[in-house]
């Protein structure tokens, strides 16, 4: 039983890093990390707490992934163009897409292919490179923020996953 809870933490740990990097599934993991362990360890009343403190987190990492991106490119006075290109830049980055970097790969791709994105939308709409820029990098940091702030969410539901189903794993 030891072995398995240990494989759904590690699930878990992903999760957490998934709520930060995007692209890999994040909150979602945890969530159905606990419902496995609710399962297999036939007691749902023991996930009760986690599995309800991962659904409110789960519904506040969405709400915190668009208004983060949004408040981000608001003060950076983007438009829907930067908004649509810093997502084509994400998925182009994501699938290796971009021209390749001599170093980084795919993760330096997640994390220049919305700025890349962000600056080409905001430009083609504007036509003014600095005002491109500018939105560009709103958006990344208002992005960036956001993915902070969601995997601090992550590593709370985590916790409180750990400290009401530590004492039933380990107990004697």
């Amino acid at each position: 039983m030891q072995i398995i809870y240990w494989l759904l933490v590690v699930l878990m740990v992903v999760g957490i890093i998934g709520a930060v990097v995007p692209a890999i599934p994040g909150t979602s993991l945890i969530l159905i990390a606990i419902i496995i362990w609710g399962i297999v360890s036939s007691s749902f009343a023991a996930i009760k707490i986690p599995l309800i403190v991962t659904i409110i987190v789960l519904l506040l990492s969405v709400g915190v992934d668009f208004l983060a991106g949004y408040l981000g490119a608001k003060q950076a006075g983007a438009s829907k163009w930067g908004q649509i290109g810093a997502v084509v830049g994400l998925l182009l980055g994501f699938f290796g897409l971009l021209p390749t970097l001599p170093v980084g790969g795919p993760l330096l791709g997640i994390l220049f292919g919305p700025l890349l994105g962000a600056i080409i939308g905001e430009y083609i709409y504007r036509r003014d490179l600095w005002l491109a820029v500018k939105a560009g990098v709103g958006i990344v940091v208002g992005t960036l923020i956001g993915n902070l702030i969601q995997g601090v969410l992550a590593i709370a539901a985590v916790v409180v996953f750990l400290l009401t189903t530590w004492p039933q794993v380990f107990s004697g």
